[in-house]
């Protein structure tokens, strides 16, 4: 059987695993990166149905105007130049809409723009709305890898700050404080528990700019898997990792499920931290970490509906929509349902062109709990389970049940919507489990809770010496936090300051090019 010797193996092919590859492939290092599953890039993954591109979960990117935080991140990895994008209607690229409402509020780009296009609705709040941007700011700026600075560890009481109690505090106007937190399905917005700063990371970026991927995510990882081979990386998919091997308690190689062993002088896992220890070996981190990494809960799934459009029917829509039933559901939205479900409906067109006039196709989602599937979650539906059980009519039946009902909640604010569609397919809780790996169908790993902040903060570096962590699951979720998150990652292998450096001075040379 062949061996191979690499510098670093790179266990799973989502975002923070594809950075991670790229970045130690550019500082001359021999990278391999393994992956499960037939397509590269975890939530950046696509699929077409009749001829239609759907993302599974990059639906929109911030921050990608010149000189802005990402466009920095993705100037460095060498894609930025490459990436097709379309800006979003720069007045309401997000709008958050309520149940016997006819307004549609926006959230618009650009903190003096974001206040303007509020006041209509507003006309009494614009020193509230200002302290809100102000804080969001400044929340995000004590996070210095946000900005690509320098700086100290994270302050804890930044991370003590409750998202809800302060959104609350910023106005009595019980409307307006439904509308700054509208979009919270970004981060699964929980009244209890949510951080501030995870609402302001979340949201910061998109207020500065935001943009659509021409025809999907995956070109960032096909952009970035082509950067890698560039400097000599490898990828490997149907590549499942199963077992580590140690030699004199020092990590050696990691083993496929076809007996391949992959050797590495450091290993990153971009996979399920709870199946990562459990692969290493549980005795191998202190009992408390283990018990508290394995009593880490996940966030809510989602159920999702594709509806392919039939053509010139209904006009393309450069915005997201966040459609609530009342005010009152905007904050624990992902619970078990108080009335009828859904209590939200989010929903976003795909764009394949510049300036496109008619949708091709729309994505609607809401939350789902993994527990409506119980009697379907011994099933499985990827090409790398052995012996797999097929899903009965029932399943499909239910999924229909569930669609209809979600197109009936988004009919409220668009009433034509129905007659346009041509195709409709859906995606469960159970599919986000099997093709993206993600515990219980999760959307963005654990949940984060500003009554015990540490409790979820996971250091990339583990007590094994040569192995590190990456990806949503040890820092912020979405395109920015993962991508962040690899940079924390690689900063520990290669130094923070050196990182931080190498970065500045390659993005200079970029900019006067």
């Amino acid at each position: 059987m062949e061996h191979k010797q690499y510098d670093v193996v790179v266990v799973g092919s989502g975002l923070g695993g594809l950075v991670s590859a790229v970045i130690l492939a550019k500082e001359g290092k021999k990278v391999c990166v393994l992956e499960k599953n037939n397509q590269y890039g975890g939530n950046l993954q696509t699929f077409v149905r009749n001829k239609t591109i759907f993302d599974t979960g990059v639906h929109y990117i911030g921050g990608l105007d010149k000189g802005q935080n990402l466009y920095q991140y993705f100037s460095y990895l060498g894609i930025m130049k490459d990436l097709k994008l379309e800006r979003m209607d720069q007045n309401h690229f997000d709008v958050v809409t309520f149940d016997g409402d006819d307004n549609w509020y926006p959230h618009a780009q650009g903190n003096d723009n974001f206040v303007d296009q509020l006041l209509t609705y507003f006309p009494d709040e614009e020193k509230n709305i200002k302290a809100y941007l102000d804080k969001v700011e400044e929340v995000c700026h004590a996070f210095p890898m946000y900005t690509l600075q320098s700086g100290k560890g994270y302050d804890e009481d930044i991370l003590s700050i409750n998202a809800k109690e302060y959104i609350d505090s910023v106005t009595t106007n019980e409307k307006l404080k439904a509308v700054l937190a509208g979009t919270n399905f970004l981060y699964v917005g929980d009244a209890q528990r949510t951080p501030l700063y995870v609402h302001a990371l979340s949201v910061n970026s998109y207020i500065n700019s935001a943009w659509k991927c021409l025809n999907g995510g995956s070109q960032i990882s096909k952009l970035l898997i082509k950067e890698l081979k560039k400097y000599g990386g490898e990828t490997y998919k149907h590549t499942e990792v199963v077992d580590f091997i140690f030699e004199d308690e020092i990590l050696k190689a990691c083993v496929t499920s076809d007996g391949r062993r992959y050797y590495g002088k450091q290993f990153i896992s971009n996979i399920n931290l709870k199946t990562s220890l459990k692969m290493i070996g549980e005795h191998r981190f202190s009992k408390p970490f283990t018990k508290r990494i394995k009593g880490l809960e996940v966030v809510s799934s989602v159920f999702t509906v594709y509806l392919v459009l039939k053509p010139e029917s209904f006009p393309y829509l450069n915005y997201n929509t966040y459609h609530f039933d009342s005010i009152d559901s905007v904050w624990n939205t992902y619970e078990k349902p108080r009335g009828t479900w859904p209590q939200l409906v989010v929903s976003t067109m795909n764009c394949s062109e510049k300036d496109q006039k008619w949708g091709e196709s729309m994505t609607i989602m809401s939350y789902m709990d993994i527990k409506e599937f119980e009697q379907w979650e011994a099933t499985y539906n990827t090409s790398t389970i052995q012996n797999k059980k097929s899903r009965s009519e029932s399943y499909e039946r239910f999924k229909e049940e569930k669609a209809d009902l979600i197109i009936s909640q988004l009919e409220k604010k668009f009433p034509t919507i129905r007659e346009s569609i041509a195709e409709i397919y859906t995606s469960s809780p159970l599919s986000y489990r099997d093709f993206i790996g993600a515990e219980n169908g999760n959307m963005y790993g654990f949940i984060k809770d500003a009554n015990a902040p540490m409790k979820t903060f996971v250091s990339v570096r583990s007590k094994v010496s040569n192995f590190f962590f990456t990806g949503q699951n040890v820092g912020m979720h979405g395109i920015l936090g993962v991508t962040v998150g690899a940079f924390v990652t690689c900063s520990e292998i290669l130094g923070k300051e050196y990182m931080l450096n190498r970065i500045h001075r390659e993005l200079e040379e970029y900019e006067n090019f």
